[in-house]
């Protein structure tokens, strides 16, 4: 049995008030949301040695506003780049905000990370919805959107992504959690083991903006098809791992949207494993290379790759390669994904 709880967070700068719901199955794993960014706060998994909260985040919305790195929070309108921020669509161009000059990147200057949600449940599973305006950051297009969290008594929690618009518009929807296996704040995540089913990745310029290339992973540090530990690849002077200053490169799952579930990633490290299944197109890994140090939850000290992000999402700029999976979305269609964290004992 699932039990769901809501209690106050906070309130923003701003004075809004912000909730935080937790989920909590019968093995004791436990899954805080905030209606603020949607925001995964904390992740406890049952562990040999007693329960581990294995994401990053903050005791108070301080912590929340005083950072820039998406820490736990659902990412959009476009997760990830837009080359140039400009894009066309049906023979007009638009130009989303350039917040990381000349790109834009996971949505603009105030993307859904820093919105709040409206917050409801539904059976056994928490529903956030947020309504995006016609030309908010330069997108087109009235977005209605949902999140759905769910915890499995399997110790999975599945994030499921539904959008609908009334015009034609670009869509690409990610969680930005940071993931430490050995628990939030306990060091370095290059020790922990990871293996990505994928074959190849995005090839990108200086600026993280794909070139069009997909590169094999066959012999570089990016084959992590039967595992490696993260120290491994970052110790290379690869030029993909050097340009990000690290791992930050999307991974090749599948050519385009098929709705299937399908295991892209697994994660070990200090007796946990954590699997990732996913029915997107494309899975980022981030090696936190550009975290700035931190106080996070408890007074821990957050800093430069003490985390991992895995993202599942489409191809990085979609929407300017005509060959990269489809990310425009139109009335009267849905957007759905679906990405699943499944932890066990290793």
């Amino acid at each position: 049995m699932i039990a769901i709880r809501n209690s106050a967070f906070g309130k923003t700068g701003t004075g809004k008030s912000v909730s935080c719901w937790t989920l909590t199955n019968d093995s004791g794993m436990s899954a805080e949301i905030l209606t603020y960014g949607g925001i995964l706060r904390a992740l406890t998994v049952p562990a040999a040695d007693g329960p581990r909260d294995v994401v990053l985040g903050f005791d108070d919305m301080a912590g929340y506003e005083g950072q820039d790195a998406y820490i736990g929070a659902v990412v959009g309108r476009v997760a990830n780049r837009i080359g140039g921020a400009r894009f066309m669509l049906d023979g007009r161009e638009y130009r989303p905000s350039a917040n990381r000059a000349p790109n834009c990147l996971h949505g603009g200057f105030h993307g859904f990370n820093e919105k709040i949600w409206a917050a409801g449940t539904q059976d056994d599973a928490l529903v956030l919805s947020l309504t995006s305006p016609d030309g908010e950051e330069g997108f087109p297009g009235t977005l209605r959107v949902k999140v759905i969290y769910t915890l499995g008594e399997d110790n999975s929690l599945t994030i499921e992504y539904l959008a609908e618009c009334d015009a034609p518009t670009v869509v690409n929807l990610t969680n930005h959690s940071y993931f430490n296996l050995k628990g939030a704040g306990s060091g370095t995540a290059e020790d922990h083991m990871v293996r990505i089913l994928a074959d190849q990745f995005n090839e990108t310029d200086g600026a993280g903006i794909p070139t069009g290339r997909l590169l094999d992973v066959e012999g570089t540090p990016f084959d992590l098809r039967e595992g490696k530990r993260l120290e491994e690849g970052l110790a290379s002077d690869h030029p993909q791992l050097v340009g990000g200053g690290g791992y930050d490169r999307n991974f090749i799952l599948k050519s385009g949207f098929d709705g299937v579930l399908k295991r892209a990633a697994a994660v070990e490290c200090a007796g946990l494993r954590m699997e990732c299944f996913t029915t997107q197109p494309g899975l980022q890994l981030y090696t936190a290379n550009y975290l700035d140090t931190m106080s996070g939850k408890g007074g821990r000290t957050y800093e430069r790759r003490c985390a991992l992000c895995l993202e599942t999402q489409n191809w990085p700029d979609a929407v300017n390669h005509p060959d990269f999976p489809n990310a425009i979305l139109r009335p009267g269609q849905t957007y759905l994904q679906t990405t699943v964290y499944r932890f066990t004992e290793s």
